[in-house]
This record gives structure tokens, sequence and C-alpha cells, in this order.
């Protein structure tokens, strides 16, 4: 035993908030956690001493202090410490819980650590669900998606990202009903690739550029010879270049690439008098007259990028950590790191270190 806290009592009870309590029997409960020191971390095990205390008022009983109510003999620090190894330094449940046992003699189970994950989640979903509603309430929403394995099959991890905040969510197949849902009230920009589930959201659209570009790229590798497919990549190249210069040299700024509207505007029309042979560059021809108010939305507002970045590295973020999980976690334990997941990513956006964080975790 380290140390011995004796806690307060209660001001007042928390039904009727009458200050008229007595004694009731006393508790004590032991707290298994760890301490951070200058130099390093040692094994810190704390035993908290109380009373229940009895309303005579409203006959409501007291109980322990709100630090303590939970069953968990983990305690904050220790759970924290928890979180940091496995969502950002993406260590395996197992390899962290014999970290713990070896390093600090507190002998823990994966279960017990998958049980701190879930206890972690649940502290930490109010805070993810303030960051989706700002991502929701904003100007502007990068969106991708990728796949996962789960101990029944697969599904799909899904990202909402700005400049500055990141939520991931869960859904058991790649339909859209619920982006779509989410982003029912959602008027700033969209940002995403060119899977067709976005496009009946009603919001101005923004299709990743590079995506186009390297699609075409890609089918050139195949087709070097075809001089058709050749024409047009290089006309597409040409067009997309000076605006990359501008943005380049002036920045995401309307007021400086509006002027390439009018070079976008000869591009469809000579598209549309050209007479293609190749069924691949037909193809092509119909993908640009259909996402033709989807291609350059970028022109006209401030802050637009004209490619899906954002959302990218996120999810990248999240194939790392899917490299970890290797099909083991089951949806609920999925939708865990994901919310963990999503404070982590939010922090690096903003500039803050995630070990500030996890090492204070809110109550």
């Amino acid at each position: 035993m380290n140390t011995v806290i004796d806690c307060p009592a209660p001001e007042c009870c928390p039904e009727c908030f009458s200050t008229s309590l007595y004694k009731h029997g006393k508790c004590s409960k032991i707290v298994h956690d760890i301490k951070f020191g200058r130099t390093g971390i040692k094994r810190w095990v704390v035993k908290y001493q109380y009373h229940r205390y009895i309303c005579r008022k409203c006959a409501a009983t007291v109980n322990t202090p709100q630090d303590l109510q939970t069953k968990s003999r983990h305690g904050l620090r220790l759970l924290a410490y928890i979180v940091y190894q496995l969502v950002e330094l993406k260590i395996p449940q197992g390899t962290v819980a014999n970290s713990i046992d070896q390093l600090y003699s507190l002998p823990l189970r994966r279960t017990a650590i998958y049980l701190q994950k879930a206890r972690a989640a649940e502290i930490y979903k109010g805070t993810y669900d303030g960051i989706l509603k700002r991502i929701l309430s904003g100007k502007l929403i990068h969106a991708d998606e990728t796949k996962v394995n789960i101990r029944r099959g697969s599904a799909y991890v899904w990202v909402l990202t700005n400049t500055e905040e990141v939520a991931y969510f869960y859904t058991p197949t790649r339909e859209g009903e619920t982006v779509q849902s989410l982003l029912r009230d959602f008027k700033g920009v969209l940002v995403t690739d060119f899977y067709a589930a976005y496009d009946s959201i009603d919001c101005p659209q923004q299709k990743c550029l590079i995506h186009l570009m390297r699609d075409l790229n890609d089918d050139l590798l195949k087709q070097p010879f075809n001089e058709e497919l050749k024409g047009l990549s290089q006309a597409f190249a040409a067009l997309l270049k000076p605006m990359v210069e501008t943005i380049d040299r002036f920045g995401l700024k309307a007021h400086f690439l509006r002027k390439h509207k009018a070079f976008v505007g000869r591009f469809y029309k000579k598209l549309s008098k050209s007479e293609f042979k190749t069924e691949i560059v037909a193809k092509y021809r119909k993908r640009f007259e259909k996402n033709r108010d989807r291609l350059f939305t970028f022109l006209d507002y401030d802050g637009v990028p004209w490619n899906n970045n954002n959302a990218e590295h996120a999810i990248k973020a999240f194939a790392m950590l899917r490299n970890v999980i290797r099909g083991a976690s089951s949806e609920k334990g999925i939708r865990e790191y994901l919310t963990l997941l999503s404070i982590c990513e939010t922090c690096k956006y903003k500039g803050i270190p995630n070990v500030r964080l996890f090492f204070r975790p809110s109550r």
C-alpha cells in the first residue's frame, strides 16, 4: 500500500440537495494504479476510505465519491497508459497486458485490457459526439471509407474530417444510408472520391482530382499505344497544372481561382465535339460529363481543396490500427477503437500531444 486517502464527506444530497445527512457505515476501496514521475513510471496502490451517508429528508443513500463509482479496481492513470499504447502506439492487447505485468507487477489478462478500453471509450463518448457535431456543422467535410475484417466477417469504417477534427464510424456494409443520414442537413462542401453513395447527398461536392488522374495514368500504362487516351490525359493535365500553380502561389482562394473556369468551359466544349473510337475513352467522357458539377467546385469556394488527402490520411491511421487488430475484434470492440482513434487523430490535427490528453483523462 503506497498511500491511504480519506475522502471528504459530501456537501449535500445529490437527489434533493439537502445538507441533512448522517453516517451509515464505513467503506474502503483499493485501487491499483501507476504513478508518473520525472524520471519514470512506477506501480502505485491507493486505499480510499469513505463513509456511506443517508439523507434525512429523502432517505437517499449517498454512496462513494464520483471517482470511485466504478467496478474497476484500476486507476485512471493506468487506464490512460493502456489507451496510449493501444491507440497511439498501436500495440496488441495481449502484448500490453504482458508488458504491464512484467514492468509493474500488475497481473492483467487480455480480457482486462479489453474492459479498460471499453471503459475509456465510455469516458470519451461525449467528446467524440462533440467532435462529430462540430464537423457536421462546419463548411467543409472530407469523407472516405475502407474495409475492415471482424470476427463474423467483414464491415466498413468511414471517416469524416475537416482541417482540425476527425470522426470515424462503423457500418456493417458499404451501403451509404448511414453517411447519407449524417450529412442530410450539411450544406457545406463535401470532398470525396467517386464512390456513388455520396452522389445523392444534397450539398456542393468536390470529387478528388488525384483519384481521376490516377485512374487515367493506370489505364494509360495498360494501353500505352492508345493515342486517344494519351491525348485526353494530356489535355486534363494541361487544364489542372495552372490551377495547382495558382494554389501554390495564392492558396485556396476563389478570387484567384475563378479565372480558370473559362478554361474548364473550353475543355468540356472540346470534349463534347470530339469523336472517340476506343471504348475506354468514351467511358471517360461520360465520367467527365456526369461529374461536371463536382470536378471543379473548388474554383468557387475559399478553402476547398481539389483532392481528398485529408480523409485518405485519416484512413491510413485506421489502416495501421487494422493491421494490429487483424480481424480479432468484435463490432463493439471496433466501435470502441474508433471512438478513441477519433480523439487521438483530432489531437494530432490540432497539434496537441496525445500523451497529455490520455494521461489526463476526463472523468
